[in-house]
C-alpha cells in the first residue's frame, strides 16, 4: 500500500456537509458523483495532500444508509492506494483477510476498488483503491 487516499465520512445530508466541510477547510469540494452501484452520493474535499470523502445514501438499502441506521454519521473508511488492486488482493486474502469484494468494482474519483471486511481488520473497514489507467 502506498498512502492513504481518503477517509471517508457518511452523512446523512451532504449538501448541510458541504457547508460545514466548506468552513472547517476554508474551500469548497471539487467533485460530487453519484456511484449508482453502492447507492451513494460522494463529495470529496482536499485537505493538503490528502482527501475527504463524504458519502450520502441514495437508497434506503445502500451500505450507507444501513451504517447512518446502526452508528450515526461519522466514518465510514480509510482507503489506500495501491498500485496493483489485482495482486494486492490476492496478497491480503493469502494472509487470511477477508474480502467484501473478490474483485475490483468502479468506484468514485476515477478509482477501481475493493473493500476489505472489518470483521478481519480491527472493526475497521478498509478500502482498496487503484486509479484507472486509459
Amino acid at each position: 500500500m502506498k498512502k492513504i487516499e481518503h477517509i471517508g465520512i457518511a452523512v446523512k445530508d451532504i449538501e448541510a456537509s458541504n457547508s460545514l466541510f466548506k468552513m472547517l477547510f476554508g474551500e469548497a469540494h471539487y467533485k460530487i458523483e453519484d456511484v449508482e452501484s453502492e447507492g451513494v452520493k460522494t463529495s470529496f474535499f482536499k485537505c493538503g495532500p490528502n482527501k475527504i470523502e463524504l458519502l450520502q445514501a441514495t437508497k434506503p438499502d445502500s451500505p450507507i444508509a444501513k451504517f447512518i441506521e446502526k452508528k450515526g454519521e461519522g466514518i465510514h473508511h480509510i482507503a489506500f492506494a495501491v498500485d496493483d488492486i489485482e495482486s494486492e488482493i490476492v496478497r491480503l486474502k493469502s494472509e487470511g483477510f477477508q474480502m467484501i469484494h473478490q474483485e475490483p468494482k468502479k468506484g468514485a474519483d476515477n478509482k477501481i476498488i475493493a473493500f476489505l471486511h472489518p470483521k478481519s481488520s480491527n472493526g475497521v473497514l478498509v478500502e482498496l483503491c487503484q486509479d484507472i489507467r486509459g
